[in-house]
Parts: structure tokens; sequence; C-alpha cells
């Protein structure tokens, strides 16, 4: 499925499914998603002058809400950058990647599908499994991307993976650290990953999907396939999801607190410290 001119604009046919999605952005969810879409791209400084992003479009509501926010700023063109909608199949079976499919159409989403078999080369890995497949996509959707002519792939990453992503490094990494809105690729010179999506939350998008009655896949990994397109299964990532959410309703604020937490660290009241180049610094060398 690919269309060859992947900057096209959606038709504006008020009857079409694609319009009445995207004026819902415009309209109800300008502020709880456009505006927040913008305000990390500009905060964050994701996009320049020239650009050329892939975007990467997993089939879920994330990504889906990516690719349409991404048209919509395209159609603004205040910044001159180019579009490429990509869609990895890692091995979906025939029902996931058929969804994937008809809500590109559906949304007016031009992407362009290449096929990997990841999905085959970590199913019989028993140590962590999750973590190889994501290294290994991201991998495959670099060098892609790098063969289009782009110099950014974007990912539909949300403001509450990255708090859960600080939690589960506290937890189970024993380490603070969080994920970065913006990453220059260590494989692939010049290349370099953005998540527009950072300051986005998950209830928004949510939603958004309702609202427009749309039906995206939810995990279509082969350890995980019965769940596809009903609820996702009980990962550590779901337990921060669990822990965060009574804590909020104990204490509202508690969300935000922790995304500010990482924006706040003071090096003079921590034991120890990697620097950019991972050197190790203790509190006790200039004591």
């Amino acid at each position: 499925m690919q269309n060859e001119n992947n900057n096209s604009l959606p038709p504006q046919d008020k009857d079409c499914p694609a319009k009445r999605v995207e004026d819902s952005i415009k309209k109800k969810f300008h502020k709880s998603l456009f505006s927040r879409f913008t305000k990390a791209i500009v905060e964050y400084e994701l996009i320049q002058s020239g650009d050329k992003i892939a975007v990467c479009v997993s089939g879920g509501k994330d990504s889906f809400a990516m690719a349409k926010l991404f048209q919509e700023l395209k159609r603004h063109n205040k910044i001159p950058f180019e579009l490429e909608f990509l869609v990895m199949d890692p091995g979906y079976n025939k029902e996931n990647r058929e969804i994937i499919e008809k809500n590109a159409s559906l949304l007016d989403i031009p992407v362009s599908v290449f096929e990997t078999d990841i999905f085959e080369s970590v199913f019989n890995i028993e140590k962590s499994p999750c973590y190889l497949c994501a290294r290994m996509r991201r991998g495959h959707l670099y060098h892609r991307a790098k063969d289009l002519g782009c110099n950014k792939i974007a990912l539909g990453h949300h403001y509450d993976d990255v708090i859960e992503t600080i939690l589960m490094g506290m937890l189970y990494g024993g380490q603070m650290q969080t994920m970065m809105p913006k990453l220059k690729s260590a494989n692939f010179e010049g290349m370099e990953l953005i998540r527009p999506m950072y300051l986005i939350r998950e209830e928004t998008i949510k939603a958004w999907r309702d609202y427009n009655n749309l039906k995206f896949i939810q995990c279509a990994c082969k350890f995980t396939e019965n769940c596809a397109t009903y609820g996702p299964s009980g990962s550590k990532r779901m337990k921060m999801k669990e822990l965060i959410r009574a804590l909020e309703r104990e204490d509202g604020g508690i969300e935000q607190n922790i995304f500010r937490s990482v924006e706040n660290v003071s090096l003079k009241t921590v034991i120890a410290y990697k620097d950019k180049e991972g050197v190790r610094h203790r509190f006790t060398d200039d004591y």
C-alpha cells in the first residue's frame, strides 16, 4: 500500500471520514491535542527547516493520532518540511495487517508498508524479547527512513509513556532516567529520533479515538496476539499505569510531579551520576 506523494493532504470533502477526524483536531481537541503537539515541537526544537521526517505508524491509536497531527501541521506550513508515513510489518497476522491498512485508507494517510521478520527472530528469545524487538524495530525504521532520504523518525510516545518510564527505571532498573523528547542516533549518522507527542496525555488520545468512533490495534506481537483488538496484558508498564492512577487519586498532581522530577535534578543532592560520556561521578569526588 503506497502513495507516490506522501506529502499530499487529505481531500476536503465534508462527508469524508478523514475530514471529520481533522475537524475534531482543529476544533474539539485543538487545545488538548494540536496545541500540545506544537508546544512540544517548539519547546524541544524537534523540527527544523528542510527536515524530512519519517512518521512511524505502528497501527495503534498513538501513532495514527500523530500522523493526523503531522498532516495538520503540514497544512499550516510555517516551517518547510517533508513527510513520509512508514508502516513496518514485523510479522503481523493477516487480521492486524488489514486493520492497519484499512485505518490508513479511512484516515487518508498515504502510508508506505515494508516487511521484516522481527517477530520470528525474537519469538524464541527467553530473556527480554520485548527489549530486543523494540531495538530491532527501531533499527529497521532508521534504515528504511534513511533510504528514503529522511533525517528524522517520529515515534508516538506520549506524556504517560514518559512518566511510566521514569518509575519503571527507578523501581525495576535502579536508575533515574527518562524517555527523551529527541535523540541522535548512535548507529545511523545524521539521523535523529523525535517524540512530538511528548506533552499529550493518553486519555486525550483515547477521547479523540472514541469521539471519532475509530478502532485501532492495541497489541499485535506474537506473544500477545489474543489481545490484538482487546486489552493489553499485565506487563510492568501496566503495573506502573495502575500505580500512578492510584497515587493520583489519593494526591492530585502526582503525575505532573513525576514528569517534573527529571527537569529539576540537583547534582548537589545525588550520591552519584553519569555524565554525557557515561563517566560515573560520586559526591565524594569533590566533597
